[in-house]
């Protein structure tokens, strides 16, 4: 079954169509061969963050629990949709059965939602640290620190589940063919028969609070931030303190910017379809791509990390790395 559903049959299966612009065979192949670069570049470099992390007790600190949950969470983002995004590359389209569609809807919401409770939980600990460092030990233990994650995760797929159970009362008896790379939530909205109006309507709004209420915790933090930093006398405290927030800056530009870039593009009229698609492949790999360069980069203690595991399997001799 693909194209117009003329029968008016209730839909079993969707057909994942890839970029609508781009049929001929060797353009596929060149995004294959690209985005199958980038997936192995984000799972070996968040995996080494994780091993990094697990290897290392002296970074068994709040701060650092939060970096490999990042990870992690990267993992997952870019797992649960590049998979599928390779295959449809590979061929010209890729039938995928109507529960597993909204199985990725789910999980792709619910992940997104996640990373954005997750860096504002992140801001958060940073406040705390520089703005109340004397009460960070019992503010910010490893285990409150963990069960805070639990509840990022928890809210993250709370917020995600109405927009999908409101999507699932409509019938689906029109077209099943899917004008994106995955599952795409929008995209599989239109295909759904009656009026979306009031349902598109509140996966708006709920869209809009998951990215927008964290970011303007997340700037308030870093304002707070800035004026105690600015408070401190010493040019070298100062210093110290700049760079330890410069890279959860990083981090938090990278995924919000992309993410509204997207979110704005997706309401600009004349904004072809291949753009869009586009823009939501940036937003799913470029932020787990670039958290591994940025916080073995500008991390002191990843990177010292980093040497002693290597000097620990020989990989490099302890003279390159003393």
């Amino acid at each position: 079954m693909s194209g117009e559903n003329r029968s008016n049959t209730p839909v079993t299966e969707f057909l994942i169509a890839g970029f609508p612009g781009i049929q001929d065979q060797e353009s596929r192949n060149t995004l294959f061969a690209l985005f199958l670069t980038v997936y192995l570049f984000i799972i070996v470099g968040n995996f080494l963050l994780i091993l990094i992390f697990t290897s290392d007790r002296t970074l068994h600190t709040p701060m650092y629990i939060l970096v490999c949950g990042l990870a992690v969470l990267d993992i997952a983002i870019t797992t649960n949709t590049m998979p599928s995004m390779l295959v449809v590359f590979r061929l010209k389209s890729r039938s995928t059965p109507f529960t597993t569609c909204f199985v990725q809807i789910v999980f792709f919401q619910g992940l997104f939602s996640t990373e954005c409770f997750l860096l504002c939980l992140m801001a958060y600990d940073r406040y705390i640290a520089i703005c109340n460092p004397l009460h960070y030990p019992s503010l910010m233990s490893n285990s409150r620190i963990s069960k805070l994650m639990a509840c990022c995760w928890v809210s993250g797929f709370i917020c995600a589940t109405p927009p999908v159970v409101l999507t699932l009362r409509f019938p689906f008896c029109r077209s099943n063919q899917i004008n994106h790379c995955f599952c795409d939530f929008a995209s599989v909205l239109l295909l759904a028969c009656g009026d979306i109006e009031m349902t598109g309507f509140v996966v708006l709004s709920i869209g809009l609070s998951v990215m927008f209420i964290p970011l303007i915790f997340i700037l308030f933090s870093y304002i707070r931030i800035i004026y105690s930093v600015v408070q401190i006398s010493s040019a070298e405290g100062r210093l110290k303190a700049f760079y330890t927030c410069g890279t959860h800056m990083l981090v938090i530009s990278v995924f919000f910017l992309v993410a509204g870039g997207v979110f704005i593009s997706d309401r600009i009229p004349g904004t072809s379809m291949d753009m869009r698609i586009m823009g939501l492949l940036v937003q799913n790999v470029f932020p787990a791509l670039m958290n591994p360069i940025i916080y073995c980069l500008r991390t002191k203690e990843i990177r010292n990390s980093f040497g002693k595991t290597l000097r620990k399997s020989r990989i490099i001799p302890n003279s390159l790395t003393s």
